[in-house]
């Protein structure tokens, strides 16, 4: 029997998919008419401006990469970093660690679990500005909890512990929405695992260790990733409590950025650190998605 040739498409039905897809387009304009204004423009011009010599008022002289190489030079820029590395690594381990504890002991809980997961919760969702203010009163050494304990000790004003201190208000911000976080994926994890490992003789650390880690891993690994982007990213509450100081003690690319950008005019070079750190978590992501095609995740 021949084959017949496949009919061609009726030019009624082009022309309404073509209608249905101008509709479409049409709703979506606005969504990307605000996006080229607010996120593409500022990026495009923010690229443009590092490598100028620009205050941010008046017109910008071209300077090529003289932003790029004073960064690298700038000893500022390199204490920053270090803050950066330090922050980075206790944002990491301490409220990870303290998250994964509370997650596995609320896992035991069979009574109020949605009361403690929302107590858990209450600090990651009040207002970052709200938490911040609240601790700089309770951190003073002239009414806060030192005071009342009998230490005038200046937590934020100390170099010694000002970035430190404020590290321990952003873990306790923090380890609530982590602990939230994997408790939920710890209820994903199948509840014969643990019975085998029962009959094997497992205690309830080895049972953590080799069940509950292993079954929640690929959200852990995800944790770790936007751990990193937000450790890089980190501003407002080192902004609001010590503004970076005393004498740059608790300074961060990012207030570093802010200050030479508001505070010593120099908008192109804060533009060269901004898009510097752009590169960098862009390495991270590619860095990730590499090792997710890896099954780094399995």
């Amino acid at each position: 029997m021949p084959v017949q040739a496949p009919l061609r498409a009726n030019p009624a039905r082009k022309r309404a998919r073509l209608r249905r897809g101008l509709v479409g387009w049409a709703f979506l304009a606005p969504l990307l008419i605000l996006n080229v204004l607010v996120v593409l423009g500022p990026s495009l011009a923010t690229v443009y401006y590092s490598f100028t010599d620009w205050s941010g008022i008046g017109p910008a002289n071209f300077t090529g990469f003289a932003n790029y190489t004073h960064a690298f030079t700038d000893p500022a820029v390199r204490e920053a970093l270090l803050h950066n590395a330090i922050w980075f690594v206790l944002f990491l381990t301490v409220p990870m660690v303290i998250g994964l504890l509370g997650a596995h002991l609320l896992n035991q809980v069979r009574r109020f679990q949605m009361l403690f997961r929302a107590l858990f919760f209450i600090p990651y969702i009040t207002a970052s500005v709200v938490n911040a203010a609240v601790w700089k009163m309770l951190m003073s050494p002239d009414s806060g909890i030192g005071h009342l304990l009998g230490t005038d000790h200046a937590w934020l004003g100390d170099p010694a512990t000002s970035l430190y201190s404020v590290n321990f208000v952003v873990d306790w911000h923090w380890w609530g929405f982590l602990a939230v976080i994997f408790f939920a994926a710890m209820q994903g994890v199948d509840p014969q695992l643990y019975d085998a490992a029962k009959v094997d003789g497992a205690n309830g650390w080895q049972q953590f260790k080799s069940v509950t880690l292993p079954g929640i891993r690929p959200t852990m690994v995800f944790i770790v990733l936007m751990t990193i982007i937000w450790s890089l990213k980190a501003f407002d509450y080192i902004y609001i409590m010590t503004h970076g100081g005393p004498a740059h003690s608790s300074d961060v690319v990012s207030t570093l950025m802010y200050d030479e950008a508001f505070n010593q005019y120099s908008a192109g070079y804060a533009a060269a650190l901004g898009l510097s750190m752009t590169v960098v978590t862009g390495v991270v992501l590619a860095v990730y998605q590499f090792l997710r095609r890896r099954g780094w995740e399995e």
